[in-house]
């Protein structure tokens, strides 16, 4: 599963988990395993506001841009992300929301 990850300032932390065809955020499961080869779901299509672009399945391997929310105090490597691919099932390290500040 390839995905891009696209910065957006919201208040609400993303917690993203991986099984098989199934992306769980913030504990609503997207099932994509019906999704046939070549084909793509075009965003409008998907429920939630978590998909920044649509959802294609390319070579086998689903392809999607998820909004990665962030902080005030975002760092550097939240506001221009790196791609992320997963190869395996589990919860899926993103960059951190925020930096904390200390008084």
């Amino acid at each position: 599963m390839q995905i891009k990850l696209s910065p957006q300032r919201r208040d609400m932390p993303l917690e993203l988990s991986r099984s098989g065809d199934t992306l769980t955020i913030n504990g609503e499961a997207f099932d994509f395993t019906p999704l046939p080869e070549g084909a793509t779901l075009p965003q409008d299509a998907i429920t939630g506001d978590w998909f920044a672009g649509p959802v294609e399945r390319i070579g086998g391997e689903l392809h999607l841009t998820l909004a990665l929310p962030h902080g005030a105090n975002a760092p550097h490597e939240t506001l221009f992300p790196a791609p992320i691919t997963l190869t395996g099932d589990g919860p899926v390290a993103l960059p951190p929301y925020e930096v904390e500040t200390r008084l």
